[in-house]
């Protein structure tokens, strides 16, 4: 299930991967911190099937060339919308991206108890998304591990990852309202 040899200490661990430009500096320092990893891309905020393609293309490759375990949650943008219609309105970085992160962790969450191991996210790399309110939603679920990738570097890190292997760059999250 997990193809990494575990360090006793650190149960293995499934990864939210919103995209490969960020999780790739995630993989790198849970790999040197010994950790099992295994991928979850859960992304139905994603704007279009066509962009969540692009992106889960990338994720493939960054799988590939880590020889890590993929799994790929279906794709339902219209439950998601439904889910945060109402915050719509709100800034980047306001309550609806609470909403957001709670659909994706809940989801990332349900996939972690099937699997039998703890679970984190690669959102936190991004200088752009608050650890601190991924976190308060995240400890809602067992098993979650507060990671804040952004520390050791992460995002620079995942930054020169992405340009090595040259994974699909997006500028936005991938919902439509964060678009503007």
């Amino acid at each position: 299930m997990f193809p990494h040899s575990l360090n006793h200490d650190n149960p293995p661990l499934l990864l939210h991967v919103c995209c490969a430009p960020c999780a790739g500096g995630c993989v790198e320092r849970l790999l040197r911190e010994n950790r099992k990893v295994r991928l979850f891309f859960s992304n139905s905020n994603i704007v279009s099937e066509e962009e969540f393609e692009k992106r889960l293309h990338s994720v493939r490759l960054l799988a590939e060339i880590y020889q890590l375990p993929l799994d790929v949650d279906a794709y339902d943008h219209t439950a998601w919308l439904k889910n945060v219609m109402e915050m719509r309105n709100e800034p980047e970085g306001g309550k609806r991206c609470r909403i957001c992160f709670a659909w994706a962790l809940g989801r990332t969450a349900m996939k972690a108890q099937q699997l039998g191991c703890h679970f984190t996210t690669s959102l936190t790399v991004s200088p752009h998304k608050s650890s601190k309110v991924i976190f308060d939603v995240g400890t809602q679920y067992a098993h979650f591990e507060k990671i804040d990738f952004k520390k050791q570097n992460g995002f620079q890190i995942s930054r020169i990852i992405a340009k090595k292997h040259s994974f699909y760059l997006q500028n936005f999250c991938g919902c439509e309202f964060a678009i503007r």
